[in-house]
């Protein structure tokens, strides 16, 4: 950041920004909460500067905030989504970096861009730019690993809570087609000591 009144101010959005999400969807609000931990000890791990930390910290309370903008018909529904609800529910990334985008801070644009590319996959795969390998920001490809491990750790309407170990076959088979392989032994490390650990 370039200055600690603008690192505050941001801080200050984000905080904000976090609180409405709550107001709209509660699981995401605390779903965020639990990514930005397992992102940060990722983070760490993986030898980031104190400033892309606190950037990681930030996109990852953020990364969901584009569902704002998502009809609940959509976001809540308790089923499988149609092709149409998919294609919905996929532009929250594009809209979590507008909004990230709006706050006119130092950094903003940056958060934004970590943001708008946590779904994108390794082999190219992904949304919302079909970017593959280390074209994916760095931070993005952290971001996606702890995004995963947390929505399969925690029960939603439409889907079970699975344990650690059922988590962990998921995302191996994953290392190479979603998942950086340098950043998932990284994170097969992490998890193991993390509080996060389901």
């Amino acid at each position: 950041m370039e200055d600690v009144a603008s690192f505050e101010a941001l801080s200050g959005f984000t905080r904000a920004l976090s609180v409405a999400l709550h107001e709209r969807d509660p699981y995401t609000r605390f779903h965020c909460d639990r990514v930005d931990l397992l992102a940060c000890e990722l983070g760490i791990a993986c030898g980031l500067s104190a400033t892309d930390i606190t950037m990681l910290r930030i996109s990852s309370v953020l990364h969901d905030i584009g569902k704002i903008g998502i009809p609940d018909s959509v976001l809540l529904k308790p089923a499988s989504l149609d092709q149409d609800e998919w294609e919905a529910i996929t532009t929250h990334s594009i809209r979590g970096q507008r909004i990230a985008c709006a706050t006119q801070l130092p950094n903003a644009e940056q958060i934004g861009t970590v943001i708008r590319h946590h779904h994108e996959y390794f082999n190219g795969a992904g949304y919302p730019d079909g970017l593959a390998g280390e074209s994916i920001p760095l931070l993005s490809r952290i971001l996606s690993i702890a995004d995963s491990y947390d929505a399969m750790a925690t029960p939603r309407i439409y889907q079970r809570a699975r344990n650690h170990d059922e988590i962990m076959e998921i995302l191996r088979t994953e290392e190479n087609i979603k998942f950086d392989p340098f950043i998932f032994r990284k994170f097969a490390e992490v998890i193991e000591r993390s509080s996060c650990r389901a």
